[in-house]
């Protein structure tokens, strides 16, 4: 019963939540509450559910032609950079959550690419948004200890079948902020536990794996929070010049945790005494030689192999 409890954790708190939220909707508990509460609380927001279509197919450029703007291409090629950062972290978290080997380059570049393919089709249906790897889902994963990758693609299936469905797309949007709120709470701990655990492979005790881990982090925070609190007060990014697409790129990335602080860190990784032969050892770079490559662990094709023999045209090395 406990394994059972453990397992589908999510699915029996969200319900219980949910339902409880409900029942306050209806109970009048938030009509004397400011407009900002009941958004965020109430489970029957402008009549989401009933305006909703019961069928909905999504089809190609429904929105209209698509229109090309240069600011804008190199704003969102800063975007997909972004997210290209933190997908490569949530990659690298759902492998070690499935207790799986360390992903070999060829393999992590295969599941960006397709991140692409993704992002492609995100323009011509319009979505108005881009597509990024689910840091949520990889905490799942986390929670739920089901690293099949059978079951992601039932739910794929699951996902592409019920988007026809705007009543059933409206009930689940129903559902109050504070619960997701409360899930991200727990995912992000999962994910950010992933990344703290590789530290491992490398020597805390070293002075320069310190500073570097100390300063990426304090950076990660302190730069980002400070593009972002002065894009609220002012109205627009700390890089403002005349080129639009310009200040567009610069303060996207560095609006990014993920993005400041890995890029911190990879500089000063590879510039700090790189060259001396304890920093190697020192780094953790030595634990992941083995897995370079596809073909020199016998496990690789077992963990990454593509379904419906689909290796033949995607082959990695």
């Amino acid at each position: 019963m406990k394994s059972i409890f453990d397992r589908f954790a999510v699915l029996f708190t969200i319900p219980i939540v949910w339902l409880y939220a409900y029942l306050l909707t209806v109970g009048g508990a938030y009509r004397n509450v400011s407009p900002k509460t009941q958004f965020h609380c109430r489970t029957d927001r402008s009549g989401l559910i009933g305006g909703a279509p019961w069928i909905r197919v999504p089809y190609p450029f429904q929105w209209g032609a698509p229109t090309f703007d240069a600011g804008e291409a190199f704003a969102m090629m800063a975007a997909s950079f972004v997210a290209l950062v933190e997908s490569t972290g949530s990659f690298i978290a759902v492998s070690r959550f499935a207790s799986a080997t360390p992903l070999p380059p060829s393999v992590l570049s295969r599941g960006i690419g397709w991140q692409g393919v993704g992002i492609l089709l995100d323009g011509l249906f319009g979505t108005g948004n881009g597509s990024s790897v689910s840091i949520e889902n990889a905490g799942l994963l986390a929670l739920t200890r089901v690293g099949s990758r059978r079951v992601v693609q039932i739910s794929a299936g699951f996902m592409i079948f019920f988007s026809i469905l705007g009543k059933f797309g409206a009930v689940f949007a129903s559902i109050p902020a504070p619960i997701f709120a409360a899930l991200y709470c727990v995912f992000f701990a999962y994910v950010g536990s992933a990344g703290l655990g590789f530290l491992q492979f490398c020597n805390l005790n070293s002075f320069r794996t310190k500073f570097i881990l100390g300063f990426s982090v304090f950076m990660g925070f302190s730069v980002p929070q400070y593009f972002n609190e002065y894009t609220s007060v002012a109205g627009f990014g700390p890089v403002h010049t005349r080129a639009r697409w310009f200040n567009d790129m610069v303060n996207v990335l560095f609006s990014s945790k993920a993005f400041v602080g890995g890029i911190v860190a990879y500089v000063l990784d590879n510039t700090l005494h790189r060259h001396d032969g304890a920093v190697r050892k020192d780094r953790g770079y030595h634990w992941w030689d083995k897995f370079r490559s596809y073909r020199t662990d016998t496990r690789s094709e077992e963990f990454y192999s593509l379904p419906f023999n689909l290796n033949k045209f995607f082959p990695s090395v």
